[in-house]
């Protein structure tokens, strides 16, 4: 007859495997990928007006020493030069390890750049080229003719522009009265998406002509002209 000796010690080791395994040593741990690169998907080298949104958002990937992307990754951006903002500051990447930001030129330099950094990496950076106010036009209502003392017809329209007629949006542009009295409203204003600002001008009560001037930070005075009968 058979011993049942080695099929106990069997059962017994086989009952006994999971708290051995359990013990330091027994077990083998897999560490997970560290962050080892951070590249730019897109939004880099853009052109906008200064002071605009940049039309495409700004995507960076984060991807560990397998190659793999990361989830999870703090991404920080910050602006370098040309002012501006980005929104938002800090963003954990998705599950395909991108990040996502949106940035605002700032109001006044042609070159602008950012930064993406995880702790740990090399920061990347990008780039854009802001395009500055180079002129400052009379868009509609120059030259009009109205009675002494009443608002002119038709408003008058500013457009400020950059290189290749661009229209720049939010430039403060200013108006004042230099002969024939009158008013202007509004006497200040920012320009909108076309670049324009608008404008009523009443006329002052003496007859022949009269004029005002407008300026947009560095640019201008530039005349209006209007005659009162």
């Amino acid at each position: 007859m058979r011993s049942a000796r080695p099929t106990h010690l069997l059962a017994a080791l086989l009952t006994a495997l999971p708290t051995l395994l359990a013990f330091p040593g027994c077990t083998k741990t897999v560490e997970a990928p560290a962050a080892a690169r951070l590249t730019i998907v897109q939004g880099h080298l853009q052109t906008a007006p200064v002071g605009a949104l940049l039309p495409t958002p700004v995507v960076l990937r984060v991807t560990g020493t397998d190659g793999a992307p990361l989830a999870k990754i703090p991404v920080s951006f910050n602006v370098l030069a040309g002012g501006g903002a980005v929104d938002p500051g800090t963003v954990v990447s998705d599950a395909s390890g991108e990040v996502k930001a949106r940035w605002t030129l700032g109001p006044g330099a042609p070159v602008q750049t950012m930064t993406g950094t995880v702790p740990g990496l090399d920061p990347v950076i990008l780039s854009a080229t802001g395009i500055v106010p180079s002129e400052l036009v009379i868009a509609q209502g120059n030259n009009q003719t109205a009675k002494a003392g009443t608002a002119l017809t038709v408003q008058i329209v500013l457009r400020v522009t950059g290189a290749s007629n661009v229209p720049i949006p939010g430039q403060t542009v200013g108006l004042v009265i230099t002969s024939g009295g009158g008013s202007l409203s509004p006497q200040s204003a920012v320009t909108n998406a076309l670049g324009e600002v608008t404008v009523r001008w009443t006329l002052g009560p003496q007859t022949g002509p009269q004029t005002a001037t407008a300026t947009a930070g560095a640019l201008g005075p530039i005349a209006i002209a209007a005659i009162a009968n």
